[in-house]
This record gives C-alpha cells, structure tokens and sequence, in this order.
C-alpha cells in the first residue's frame, strides 16, 4: 500500500547568471569571440563599442572623479519602473521561446558548438583526382569505375573498401557491369596520379608506388624496392640483420636503402587533410619578463568592450513619463527590461570571467616563478589543481575549468595552461619534484643514448634510480609514450 508523506529538503541550485559565467569560463578565446558576436545578435540591447566617458563610469571606470559620478544622468538599470503584478500579460503572445531565455544555457561540448573556423577555398583531394582522370580518355564503362574509385579513397589517400565490394557497388547502384580485372587496371591508372602513393590499399604498397616513380635503375632504388616488396615485415620490426643478409647488401647500402624510404609519405592524401583543417592557435594570456618582473595581459578578446544601448534606457523612461500605459506598451517595456537584464548579466559575466582568469594565472605564476623566469622545464614543481585552488580561494571545479581550455603565450614558447600542473615524485633525499622534471631527465637519456644500442625501459629505470628518482619501470614506459617516444627496438638505427 502506497503511503503518503510530506519531506522538507533544503537543495542548493545554479542561479542563471552562475551558469552563464560557467560556461563562458571554460571557453578559450577564439571561441568567446563567438559568443559575443551570437549574444550581440540575438540581444539588441547589447552593443559593441566603448561608452561614453560617463557612460563608461557607470560601469567601475578607476579614472572617474567622484564630481563625474555625482553629475552624470545616465540610464540605470535598477531605475527601471516596476510593472503593476495586476496589469501583467502573457510574453508567449509577442515573443518566441528563444527571445525569453535572455542568455545562452550552452552545453558543454555539443556538437552544434563545434564550428569550425573560415579556410581558404581550395581543391579537394578528390576533385585533384577527378581533374586527372579526365585526362585519360577512358571509355564510360571506365570513368563510372574511376569515379567510383576515387569515391572511395579516404582523405589519408588510402583506398581501404575491397575492390570486389566496389565491383558490386558499381552493379547494384550505377547499373555497370564489370570485372576485379577492369577495376583493378583502372586503379593501377589513379595509382599513377599525384601526389605519389595515392590510392594504395595498404602502407606497403603505398611505399613501393612512391619508390617506382623514382630512378628504378639506381641501386639504392632497387634495394629499396626489394625491402619493401620482400622485406617488408622485418623492416616494421627494425630486423635489420635479417634484411642484410636475406638482400646480401653491406651497411652502407642499408642505411642508403632506410633513409630513402623513411623520408617517403605514409600519407599521400594527408597533406591535402592537414592544410583544411588547420586552425591558429590563439593564447589566452600574455606573460612577458621585463627586468627580472614578469608582466601578465589578458588576450585583447578576452576584454570586449560591450555596453547597454542608451535607445532603450530612453524608451523605458519614456514609458515611466507617459500618463496612459496600454497593454501594448507593458507588452514592449516587459520585453525591453528582459533584454536590459540579460545585456547587463552578460556584461558582468564577461568582468567576472577576467578577473577570475587574471587570479589564477597570478597564482600559477607565483607558484612557478622559477620557470617563467628561466624556462627551464626541470624547475617546475609539483603542482596540482587543489593549490591553485586554495590561493585564490575558489573551488577546484573553477580552476579546472580555467586550466582546461586555456593557452599561454611565455618568452619561451606558447603552453596549454594544464601543462603547469603534474604530479610529484619522492627522490631519495626525501624531496618532491615534478614529473614534468622526470620527463625531462628521461627524454635527455634517450636523446643521448647510443642509437645503434638503445636503452630499454629497465635500464633507464635504473639510471634514473642512479640520479636519484625512485620511479617503477611501468612508470617510465608511461611517460615515454606520454611523450611519444617508441620503445627501444623502434629507436634502433644503423
């Protein structure tokens, strides 16, 4: 039997003007940019462009003078007329839904959010191909399976569908009947195209394409050709001894034949992909070091100037004057207060985002003074988000959110400002180092270590046991593939 009861629960939510900041926090410049422009356009009441000298007071200008406070008239909003609770109307009638949100609730990380930048307009991978192929004088049945084919070929210029799937997709889509043979030797046409090594259907025969198209009657050519085509396994496995004597070729050719073939593209269609999807990496702050202080600036976007328009503070106070108040009238005043609130909620998001932003660079700075005065990566200490956190006396959530998405611009290079947080590691002296100062030690060793006999993971754990880093060997091969680094048979040259 189902029982009724009666609770009394105390719950803490988000205000609209809390979330609005949140998510304006957590986005890095170039994105706020975006938002400001989406907010200018859906809010009329907001406007770009500074204010007036005492229009600009009325919003904290430090170089105002008490007597310009004292004399200025200008629209506040608080001075805004109440509107009688009676005479009230329903805002459904004259306003979208859209309209009455008044700020975004954006989401974190939709995919409606994911715009991408403008890029020049250029020729696709594919229409490079198409333009080739009509070169070739090919009969109808021909150019159907090369545009077909050409279809097909993924953006890293590889074609990865089998071709018998491409022979029924031609029967059963285009109505063209043909053969594994006809599409084969048109295929063999494309593979001819530039850039080199287009349409492989794997990395070997990629690599034996490019190298065909080379001088196949020099011998370092045919050598080349002769690992790959025969070799080919050994050669992703740095079996070196087994190509020599499996090929009969002394050291020098060898190393002739690799360097050939390591210099060739992996990605013949990549060059095309990398170039659309290049973006400008913009930093959120400034850092200088200007005679031994370091001088911090936020991004210029990063401070827009933004103001209420003075149009309707006159038209409400129009409004307040007039002896007669339609419904029509309460209709537009409701709708104009509406917007008033949300521009001055938005402006003060914008304010509040700087100012918690510049607290926590500040704060990361201090704590890594050394670095931003040297940029010697080994004299970053350990630092995690709790730190920071209490420094500035903010939640951890907060200062993630900053930290997350956020670049900054040093003498020493652009970094993303996460890189300033890592975990520490005891040394044998009892003290606590950064694993960024680990990472360091480790990527030197393995820089200097003789390439013809690399250092496995368990001797470079026991080096860095040697300099004093007490670090297990699951840790050392974490950080090595943190930075990228391949185990040491893949280090291996000749």
């Amino acid at each position: 039997m189902l029982k009724q009861a009666q609770k009394l629960k105390q719950t803490q939510t988000l205000s609209p003007q809390q979330i609005q900041f949140i998510k304006l926090l957590q986005v890095p410049t170039i994105e706020l940019d975006k938002r400001i422009q989406e907010e200018l356009m859906e809010n009329p009441v907001l406007e770009e462009g500074k204010e007036a000298e005492k229009e600009d007071n009325e919003f904290g200008n430090d170089e105002a003078t008490q007597d310009d406070l004292d004399s200025t008239d200008d629209f506040d909003i608080d001075d805004v007329p109440d509107i009688d609770p009676i005479d009230e109307v329903n805002i459904d009638d004259y306003v979208s839904n859209d309209d009455i949100a008044g700020y975004k609730m954006y989401g974190d990380g939709d995919v409606a959010e994911d715009k991408e930048l403008p890029i020049p307009m250029m020729d696709t991978l594919s229409d490079s191909l198409l333009s080739q192929l009509s070169f070739l004088n090919l009969d109808d049945v021909e150019q159907q399976i090369g545009e077909q084919l050409i279809g097909s070929i993924e953006a890293d210029g590889y074609i990865r569908r089998p071709l018998e799937a491409i022979v029924n997709d031609l029967a059963f889509l285009q109505n063209v009947e043909t053969d594994l043979n006809q599409v084969e030797k048109v295929l063999a046409m494309i593979q001819h195209f530039d850039p080199p090594g287009i349409g492989a259907r794997s990395l070997q025969e990629c690599l034996e394409i490019q190298l065909k198209r080379k001088d196949t009657e020099d011998t370092i050519v045919k050598i080349a050709i002769k690992m790959v085509v025969l070799c080919f396994e050994e050669f992703k496995k740095k079996h070196y001894t087994k190509i020599q004597k499996r090929l009969a070729i002394n050291d020098e050719q060898m190393k002739d034949a690799i360097d050939m073939i390591t210099h060739l593209n992996p990605k013949p269609g990549g060059t095309n992909m990398m170039v659309a999807s290049a973006q400008f990496l913009t930093p959120d702050f400034i850092v200088k070091e200007v005679n031994g202080r370091i001088n911090i600036s936020l991004n210029g976007k990063n401070a827009p100037d933004l103001r209420v328009s003075r149009q309707y503070g006159d038209m409400l106070q129009a409004f307040d004057k007039t002896p007669k108040k339609t419904k029509k009238m309460r209709e537009e005043v409701r709708f104009v207060k509406q917007k008033l609130d949300a521009a001055k909620w938005f402006i003060d998001a914008i304010k509040q985002r700087q100012d918690t932003l510049l607290r926590t660079m500040n704060a990361i700075i201090d704590y890594q003074m050394p670095f931003f005065l040297s940029g010697d990566e080994g004299k970053l200490k350990p630092m995690i988000l709790k730190d920071i956190a209490e420094i500035i006396q903010m939640d951890i959530s907060t200062v993630s959110r900053v930290a997350s998405s956020k670049v900054v611009e040093t003498d020493f290079g652009i970094y993303p400002l996460k890189y300033f947080f890592s975990e520490s590691i005891s040394t044998e002296s009892g003290e606590d180092v950064s694993s960024k100062q680990v990472k360091s030690v480790l990527k030197e060793m393995i820089d200097k270590e003789d390439k013809r006999k690399p250092l496995s993971d368990d001797k470079l754990e026991k080096l860095l046991r040697v300099k004093g880093y007490n670090i297990a060997r699951r840790t050392v091969a974490k950080y090595r593939e943190q930075m990228n680094i391949p185990v040491a048979r893949m280090r291996k040259e000749l």
